[in-house]
């Protein structure tokens, strides 16, 4: 068995394109359709604090120092999302997902997937 050498001994770590090109691109309209029944519970899990008032997920933004919820909302039925204070805002689970962890919009995908049990081909796994 040969040992594995770590980057920084002699081996350079594999370039970051590369590591995008052995994982399939994500299926964002697959992953956004199967994230909207499980919004609800996503939103009290990613935003705590937050409560439902009709159709819409109202917290504060934990991206910031927002002192009292009400310009943080989420279309529960539509995915759709905005801070009124900031201006940030997007259109589904994905994006809000990305927005609040900080993470590319493919990386959110991938995430986001796994966490709903999304195989790589787009199926339920």
């Amino acid at each position: 068995m040969t040992e594995m050498k770590r980057p920084g001994r002699g081996v350079s770590p594999p370039r970051r394109g590369f590591l995008r090109m052995m994982r399939p691109a994500p299926d964002f309209a697959k992953i956004n359709s199967a994230a909207l029944p499980a919004l609800p519970a996503l939103c009290a899990r990613w935003l705590p604090g937050g409560k439902r008032i009709g159709r819409e997920y109202v917290a504060r933004n934990p991206t910031r120092a927002d002192k009292r919820a009400g310009s943080f909302k989420v279309n529960l039925q539509s995915g759709r999302w905005a801070d009124f204070a900031t201006g940030d805002k997007g259109g589904d689970a994905v994006s809000l997902a990305a927005y609040l962890f900080g993470l590319r919009q493919s990386e959110a995908a991938h995430r986001l997937a796994d966490a709903l049990g999304i195989a790589r081909d787009g199926h339920h796994g």
